[in-house]
Parts: structure tokens; C-alpha cells; sequence
């Protein structure tokens, strides 16, 4: 599908009318939803999937009986698709709760390692998903951890000031793909090529990228990566990436029964099967929205162009419409910049959670407060009451931002 047709697809409503959120209204005005960063809508193939799972082939794993094959063969397929979505192998690819739990998971593991002397780096920019499990291990295991400041002015990283602090006492820089309060994209090869010249570690955040881009472990040099379901069209899972030979050398805790083999090792307990399963359904979802008899690695490929080729112009059109006006201050990089469809800004005079609840009355769903990415908003200025954050997703129309713009000009 080329970005001409996805963006033709969009604005005649076949995608649109696969979500069946979209049919929601408020006082009598459609319901749109630019709360995408703290969760996407969810289409009814997907749907579909979950209910199916739990309607003909609910059972738990590594039986002889059918309904626990087809329940192996369901979790195998996903971690294929997810290897395409990620640019992965299939056993380098974990499930879990959600990435706040597995990156506690994961750092506990890692910091069965370290004690005193060794240090992780981190960003402000990063959701705390990102930063409290390596606090953790700062008080658990004596750690040091250092962090790498944005320029408020920009919403940019300082990777200046990551050169100055690692050394050969890094152990690992943990780092956000994309910012989920500023939208702002990070040079992950960049950051990789830095650390790596002190044998360091590279854990990648990429829960706000992967609805936007499409990732590519291999580009990255990442060793490990993390990403949620239910902010890219799925059903609410974390995913873990780990690179095969550090997988299998981590000390996990694990119940002494359970399989010891990559990936199963970190898969801890019985898991949300039909979640995996929606998780499946939504890769070949998305796959699906491509044309032609490629493999499905190829069709995510130009369904994610298209996507970013047709978000570009809608972000364009939020950003300069909300700065036109004159009580409203926008935060993170301009449009031109690397950056997502998601923008944060503040309504002078008015708390974020009114901002929120007025646009609300006219079917408009936005988020708002500090997103757990509290370091950023402190920095801005705005830890009393917040920020008001809007996201772009593949379901939204350019009317949908002027509603935006028209609504937050009427607030004073």
C-alpha cells in the first residue's frame, strides 16, 4: 500500500470504521480520541482474536490435549509476528504484564551483577517506567545512577552531557526511543555507538515509538528493548526484546520447574494468553493495511511510512494551529524535527485537568497531569497542576484537529 492509498483508505473511514470506539458520541458529537500515548483504540479484528482465544481455545501450556497445542501454536505465532514488527528472531521475544513490570523484572536481573562502583545511566526525558527500577537497584545494590538532562527550550536531549559521565564504571544506559510527554525522538544509535565505546549496556523504551515507527532492533544495537501492545492497536501486554546470547547469561528469579530455555525463562508463571493472542491479531492488523503477496516484515515496513508519511502533516496542522493561539504555550521539538505525532502544551489561566474536562464535553479525549514522565514536567514548570497532552493515532482526521483547535481557543 503506498502512502497515497493509506491516506486515501483513512479519509473514506475503512480503517477508521475497523475501530468500534469510533462510533462513541457525546452530546451528540463523535467521540475523538487523542489520548493515543496513554493508550490506543483497538480494532475488531483484533477484537475478535481475544474473544476467539477464549471461546474455542482457552487452556494453559505444554499439553497433549488440543486446546493447549493450539495455545503453544498461538504463543509461537506471536513472538513470529512481533519478530517482524521488532526486526528480531522469534526467541529473542518475551510477554509480560506491561513495560513497567518488565523492566523491574529485567533490572533486578541485571543488578544481581552490580553493587557499588558500577553506574546506570538514565535521561529526564524518560517515563519513570524508565527510572524507578534502576533507582531501585540504586538503593537495593548500592549503584550509582546519573542522569542526562533535556533542554527545555528544545525537548531535546543533552548528549553532550552523556559523553562527559559514562565511562568504564557504566554498566548500562537506559533510554527512551521517543518522549511520551514531548513527542521528541532520541538518536538510539547514536546513544548505542557512545556506550559501547565503554562496554556498556543499552536498554531501549520504546512504548511511545513503536505506534509511530517502526522499530529495528538491529539498527538500534540495543541489547535489550521493551514496548506495550495497547499503545500500538493491541490488547494491554507488555513485550520484552533481549538479545539471545544476554538472555540466556541473566540470573532471573524463577520457580525452579519452569523452563530454563530462551524465552520461556522470563516469562514468569502462567501468561495472558489471549492478550498473546491479540497481540498476534494486531501485527497481521496492521501488515494487513499493505498490499501485495510480500512477506509480513516487508508490509509493516511501508505500512509505517506510510503512517509517518501521512502524521506529518496532521502534527503540522495541531502544532501551528494551537500556537496561533495566544494563551497557549506548546512544549517538545517543532514540526521538521525527529519527533512523534504527540505534542504537549498549557492553557494560561487554566488547570490541565479543566482544559481536559471542557474539551471532553465536546467528545474530545485528551489526557492530561504529568504522564509519569514527572522529571519533564517539573523542569518545565508545571508540577502543581500539569500539562495537557494530545496524540495522534492512525484513526485521526485532519477535522478532528481543527475540533482541537477550535475548542482550546474557546477555553478563555
Amino acid at each position: 500500500m503506498t502512502s497515497g492509498l493509506i491516506e486515501a483508505v483513512a479519509a473514506t473511514g475503512v480503517i477508521r470504521a475497523t475501530f468500534p470506539a469510533l462510533s462513541r458520541e457525546i452530546a451528540g458529537l463523535p467521540v475523538a480520541y487523542f489520548d493515543g500515548p496513554g493508550g490506543t483504540q483497538v480494532p475488531q479484528p483484533v477484537i475478535d482474536a481475544i474473544a476467539d482465544y477464549l471461546a474455542h481455545h482457552n487452556a494453559n501450556t505444554h499439553w497433549a490435549y488440543p486446546t493447549s497445542l493450539e495455545t503453544d501454536a498461538i504463543i509461537s505465532e506471536a513472538r513470529r509476528a512481533v519478530a517482524d514488527l521488532l526486526g528480531s528472531q522469534p526467541e529473542e521475544i518475551a510477554f509480560g504484564a506491561n513495560m513497567t513490570t518488565i523492566t523491574m523484572h529485567l533490572a533486578r536481573a541485571l543488578g544481581r551483577r552490580w553493587g557499588p562502583g558500577d553506574e546506570v545511566v538514565v535521561t529526564e526525558l524518560d517515563h519513570h517506567a524508565n527510572i524507578a527500577p534502576w533507582q531501585a537497584l540504586a538503593r537495593e545494590r548500592g549503584i550509582t545512577l546519573r542522569s542526562i538532562p533535556f533542554r527545555p527550550e528544545t525537548g531535546e536531549l543533552d548528549l553532550g552531557e552523556l559523553e562527559r559521565v559514562l565511562s568504564n564504571r557504566t554498566r548500562l544506559v537506559a533510554i527512551g526511543a521517543a518522549s511520551n510527554a514531548l513527542g521528541t525522538i532520541n538518536d538510539v544509535a547514536q546513544v548505542r555507538e557512545m556506550a559501547r565505546q565503554v562496554g556498556a549496556l543499552i536498554f531501549v523504551d520504546a512504548v511511545h515509538l513503536t505506534p509511530h515507527r517502526r522499530i529495528d532492533v538491529q539498527a538500534m544495537g540495543c541489547d535489550f528493548l521493551a514496548c506495550s501492545a495497547y499503545k500500538f492497536y493491541g490488547p494491554h501486554i507488555g513485550i520484552l526484546f533481549g538479545r539471545k546470547d544476554r538472555m540466556r547469561s541473566l540470573d532471573l528469579p524463577k520457580l525452579e520447574p519452569a523452563p530454563d530455555n530462551v524465552p520461556d525463562r522470563f516469562e514468569t508463571g502462567t501468561q495472558n494468553h489471549e492478550g498473546i493472542a491479540g497481540v498476534l491479531a494486531t501485527v497481521d492488523w496492521l501488515a494487513s493495511l499493505a498490499d501485495g503477496g510480500t512477506s509480513r516484515a516487508d508490509r509493516l515496513q511501508r505500512v509505517y511510512a506510510a503512517m509517518h508519511q501521512r502524521e506529518a502533516p496532521l502534527f503540522e496542522q495541531l502544532w501551528d494551529g494551537l500556537g496561533a493561539i495566544p494563551s497557549v504555550t506548546r512544549y517538545g521539538p517543532p514540526p521538521g524535527r525527529p519527533r512523534t505525532g504527540t505534542m504537549s502544551f498549557v492553557v494560561d489561566g487554566v488547570p490541565s485537568r479543566e482544559v481536559a474536562a471542557r474539551l471532553a464535553e465536546k467528545g474530545l479525549f485528551v489526557s492530561n497531569g504529568d504522564f509519569y514522565a514527572t522529571t519533564v514536567v517539573e523542569r518545565l514548570g508545571h508540577a502543581k497542576d500539569g500539562m495537557v497532552r494530545v496524540g495522534l493515532s492512525i484513526y485521526s482526521t485532519s477535522e478532528e484537529v481543527d475540533r482541537v483547535v477550535e475548542a482550546v481557543s474557546e477555553l478563555q
